[in-house]
């Protein structure tokens, strides 16, 4: 026979959940008054604990891009009668916030109605912190697997990526796309006379004045190899394309990098092969980028520093 009474059961029991990190608290259903909140609770909001009188004190102390929907939540949670947590940020009495887990049990009477709920509150601050700079390091991953190391441009695989969701959505929305390719002339014979680590230089000056060509919201300029560039311009009619194209040689001669084994004004040039297409249910973007493909290289053999173009209505 135990001589422990209820009493001192009691006292054992508030003594171990007040030693804990984990704040317990009780809500009464009914009344939606707290019956009991462990004083841990100051420790970490600073709010005392008698100024947690309602549900709607634990409302008003959380953060507003927060409120709506984890109240929302618990509540609908707590009326289906289903345990449940949430994360919210709770407001601190100096006007900071904490990160909070709330794990939350429905206690039922014997009719199986909810009479209470009774919870702990965990401080998830720090692992937030880490979660966050988790998915910052993830992001910039991700950024760096979609940019060329050398011209800091996106490279090939965003531009594949780029090119595959505006196919479909000019497909979808009947509106043209256009795509130029371009390619440094004699750049084999620029890298011979200065150097690959000039030739990486200049690589990067092209880039950087290829995108200042750009305007359009979502257009993109891509390293696709060696000295090969490409420009995704969508919503761009055949006019557009031009433009851009002509503009992209006009700051390029503009920015006169010297190449003395240039017959063109002994600086460095681009061959652009230019096109423009309306997809339609059958078309391939493979036939679209060969047929561009295909002017870069006429014009490449029609002496260089030029632009060729290819248009189809639908392909």
């Amino acid at each position: 026979m135990s001589d422990v009474s209820p009493l001192d059961d009691n006292a054992v029991y508030r003594t171990l959940l007040e030693s804990t990190k984990a704040i317990p608290w009780r809500l009464d259903w009914a009344t939606m008054k707290f019956t009991y909140i462990g004083p841990q609770i100051e420790a970490l909001l600073g709010w005392s604990v008698d100024s947690w009188v309602s549900v709607e004190d634990w409302a008003m102390r959380m953060h507003p891009e927060d409120r709506e929907y984890v109240v929302n939540f618990c509540v609908s949670q707590s009326q289906a009668g289903a345990d449940h947590e949430a994360d919210y940020r709770a407001l601190t009495k100096e006007n900071g916030y904490v990160w909070i887990r709330d794990v939350v049990h429905v206690v039922r009477n014997a009719s199986g109605e909810a009479e209470a709920l009774v919870g702990f509150m965990f401080d998830i601050t720090e692992r937030k912190k880490t979660e966050e700079k988790l998915l910052s390091l993830q992001k910039e991953l991700e950024d760096l697997s979609f940019r060329d190391g050398l011209t800091n441009i996106a490279n090939r695989r965003r531009f594949d990526s780029s090119f595959e969701l505006e196919w479909d959505r000019a497909r979808t929305e009947g509106k043209p796309l256009s795509l130029l390719l371009l390619d440094v002339d004699f750049f084999k014979q620029y890298n011979d006379l200065y150097g690959h680590s000039q030739g990486d230089q200049c690589l990067i000056e092209i880039a950087q004045t290829l995108s200042l060509a750009l305007d359009g919201p979502r257009d993109l300029v891509a390293r696709y190899g060696g000295e090969e560039f490409v420009v995704l311009l969508p919503e761009a009619d055949a006019e557009v394309a031009m433009k851009v194209a002509e503009r992209c040689q006009r700051l390029l001669d503009k920015k006169a990098i010297v190449h003395a084994l240039s017959p063109h004004g002994r600086r460095v040039t681009m061959s652009i092969g230019a096109g423009t297409v309306v997809p339609g249910e059958q078309a391939e973007r493979a036939a679209f980028v060969k047929a561009v493909d295909q002017q870069l290289y006429t014009a490449k053999n029609n002496g260089r520093h030029r632009i060729e173009y290819v248009r189809s209505d639908s392909a």
